[in-house]
């Protein structure tokens, strides 16, 4: 009789035992569904995140530009073709325009020329090609073939306006300096640049965007000398 209670006793303990040991399990298993549930929910929202940052995601050129008497560095902001520009901005342009295309050094003559180009219309980059061509005995190229070098020095920029009241015409006065070789004295002319000019649409190409990233576009140029009696080097463009 006593066995038989012992028995009973054991079968008992041990029914208890499977089930704690299926309650554990049953929650074992719950708390790994949780976890499942909390890692992809993590999955979920991470993919959602990048999906709606990637508009924000894109590649912007700009322009660094140094001061040539200061040193000073900044970045043109990029122009999208609807803002209002500063007058310092123009002013800017103006001054860099003249600058690469007047001076003649032969070892910056293919870039300035590149450069010179990107600010042009389509008829002044025309008349660009011809002034450079070999064939013209007036080409830099050729006028400089012996060594010597002409640099510029901008002397003021002068904005005026059309009878409309447009704001879109500049006079450059600058100097040219002139050298027959390195380390000779210079031999300095001035001059008068009447430019006329728009704002348009920025350039597409990477390399054109890097030197006008706000689509400063010159629509004619006339450079004649600044003193009466002075000789005219610069046909009207």
């Amino acid at each position: 009789m006593s066995s038989d209670r012992a028995l009973a006793g054991y079968l008992e303990e041990a029914a208890s035992w499977d089930a704690d040991r299926a309650a554990q399990a049953g929650r074992a298993a719950a708390v790994a569904w949780r976890v499942a549930a909390a890692g992809w929910l993590c999955a979920i929202a991470s993919t959602v995140a990048i999906v709606l940052l990637m508009p924000l995601k894109k590649v912007e050129p700009y322009l660094v530009r140094v001061d040539d008497t200061t040193g000073v560095v900044d970045v043109v902001p990029v122009y999208q073709g609807h803002a209002s520009l500063g007058e310092a901005v123009t002013r800017y342009f103006l001054t860099r325009y003249i600058t690469v295309c007047e001076r003649f050094d032969r070892a910056m003559a293919p870039s300035d020329y590149e450069e010179c180009g990107a600010f042009n219309s389509p008829r002044l980059n025309q008349a660009l090609y011809v002034r450079w061509n070999r064939a013209n005995p007036r080409s830099p190229l050729n006028v400089h073939r012996d060594g010597s070098t002409a640099a510029v020095r901008i002397e003021s920029v002068s904005f005026l306006a059309h009878a409309s009241g447009r704001p879109d015409l500049a006079q450059v006065r600058f100097a040219r300096i002139d050298r027959s070789g390195e380390g000779a004295s210079g031999r300095v002319t001035h001059w008068i640049a009447s430019v006329a000019y728009r704002y348009g649409k920025p350039p597409q190409d990477p390399r054109t965007r890097g030197w006008n990233p706000l689509g400063f576009e010159v629509l004619t140029l006339e450079i004649e000398p600044e003193v009466l009696g002075a000789t005219r080097e610069h046909a009207a463009r």
